[in-house]
């Protein structure tokens, strides 16, 4: 009885020790893991601070680059490390940072293993530079796959690489994505003397690739914010430099009252005006719209103006100074784009009124008495279609006397096509209406009401066109 008490006694002893001895263990175990993770914490955060401190400090993307595959490296205990994003057109994969120590992921022509072997500049060269397009390996995989996973330098994506390189035997490969978007790939390689990764690198890697990931998607969006301000700050540039070519004021012409206005659909305008002393008796009148819009269109109004003034000074005949300009003008245009341009010659002496339309939208011709309006339409074709040889056959003048009251409204089609919330266009019967309404009112008067109406008729619908108008009265 003693004997089997005691047997138990020991049994039972001997299993308490074993358990203690276990527990003892497995919170030893539980401290490593505890201190491992803590560590893999602190790397992580690290790895966060240090993007932190590239985005206050300014870093170009080069350094962010480097930081992103440098910090990955340091942390995996990699021996390298390489990040390719996707283009601009999401064709292909461009290599953005390459460490050196980083076996090649892609393969390598024989030609440039052998010049690597005496040049190592030469394998350098051509990883930073070779595309990855899909199905080029592990990468391009990754690419389009997403997610992350270990590759061993044996799966077929990376058969035959380790030759190329430092005798890698593993890479973790990651799809950077944030919000839907694809923005690249990362990728750590480990060396000869280094351990294959395993899934607790995996998951390091993954949290590190997600952070990558908002990290390049924030500089992306930095970037664009500030190329949106460069370019605000250039068209806002573009819209002062133009307004200086436009005329500041209303000239005075004995005799007469002239008022412009130009309403720009964007910051410049494709619509240019321009007023001109021919001589002591003439004056010049021109209004033109370029074909397209935004800075194209305005560059070629700063060309009609420059060859405008060039061609104008001594000149009676608007058709003549149209052919001009058109024989200057064709040779630096465009082949789609054109000019559409109406030239006006007011004789102080007679009161005639010489008008040539090189397919301008017709002038309208209000006649104090009747309070009548009528379209003048002489014959023409755009600027910038022909050398010459058609253009200068087609153009011919018109010319009308005014009379004291009498008066000419010039306009862009940006008028006429303006439209309402229902996209019905302003028209122009509208138009002639407005004139036959504001006309008596003087040429100031005239210009800012038709603005007024086109304004109202619009409501909420956006300009999409530019507006100019000149109104032309005689005293």
């Amino acid at each position: 009885m003693v004997t089997g008490l005691l047997i138990i006694f020991v049994a039972l002893s001997g299993f308490l020790s074993w358990r203690l001895v276990r527990q003892q263990r497995a919170l030893h175990l539980l401290g490593h893991e505890w201190r491992a993770l803590q560590a893999e914490e602190k790397q992580v955060f690290d790895f966060l601070r240090g993007l932190g401190e590239a985005f206050g400090s300014g870093a170009g993307h080069r350094d962010l680059h480097r930081l992103i595959v440098e910090s990955a490296a340091r942390i995996l205990n990699a021996h390298g490390g390489a990040l390719y994003l996707v283009d601009r057109g999401g064709e292909f994969l461009s290599p953005a940072y390459i460490s050196r120590t980083c076996a090649p992921l892609v393969r390598v022509p024989p030609h440039i293993r052998q010049q690597a072997a005496s040049n190592p500049v030469a394998l350098e060269s051509y990883l930073r530079l070779y595309p990855v397009h899909p199905g080029d390996g592990a990468v391009a995989r990754m690419w389009k796959e997403g997610g992350a996973r270990i590759f061993d330098f044996s799966d077929p994506e990376l058969a035959g690489l380790a030759a190329n390189g430092q005798g890698a035997t593993s890479a973790l490969v990651g799809c950077l994505s944030y919000r839907d978007k694809t923005l690249g790939v990362l990728a750590v390689v480990n060396g000869p003397m280094s351990t294959t990764f395993g899934p607790d690198d995996l998951a390091v890697f993954k949290a590190i690739a997600e952070q990558s990931a908002f990290a390049l998607f924030s500089e992306a969006v930095y970037l664009e914010a500030g190329e949106k301000r460069r370019l605000d700050s250039d068209l806002e540039t573009a819209r002062e430099i133009q307004s200086i070519l436009l005329p500041g004021a209303s000239p005075q012409i004995a005799g007469y009252e002239v008022s412009g206005l130009n309403i720009p659909a964007r910051h410049v305008s494709g619509d240019y005006f321009d007023y001109l002393r021919i001589d002591e008796h003439h004056w010049g009148l021109a209004i033109a719209d370029v074909s397209g819009k935004g800075i194209p269109a305005a560059l070629i109004t700063g060309m009609c103006r420059s060859l405008l003034r060039a061609a104008a000074p001594g000149c009676t005949s608007a058709a003549e100074v149209m052919r001009a300009v058109n024989r200057r003008l064709y040779p630096d245009i465009k082949q789609d784009m054109f000019v559409s341009m109406l030239y006006v010659v007011i004789d102080t002496r007679t009161n005639d009124v010489t008008l040539a339309r090189a397919g301008h939208d017709p002038p309208l011709l209000y006649r104090a008495t009747g309070r009548e309006v009528l379209p003048l339409r002489p014959p023409g074709m755009a600027v910038g279609i022909d050398s010459g040889s058609v253009f200068d056959r087609v153009i011919t003048e018109e010319i009308v006397t005014l009379a004291s009251g009498d008066g000419i409204l010039l306009y862009t089609d940006g008028a006429t096509e303006a439209l309402d919330a229902h996209g019905t266009e302003f028209g122009l019967p509208r138009l002639i209406q407005a004139v036959q309404a504001n006309a008596p009112k003087g040429a100031a008067a005239t210009v800012s009401n038709i603005a007024a109406e086109l304004r109202e008729f619009a409501g909420e619908f956006a300009q999409y066109d530019d507006i100019t108008l000149i109104s032309i009265r005689r005293l």
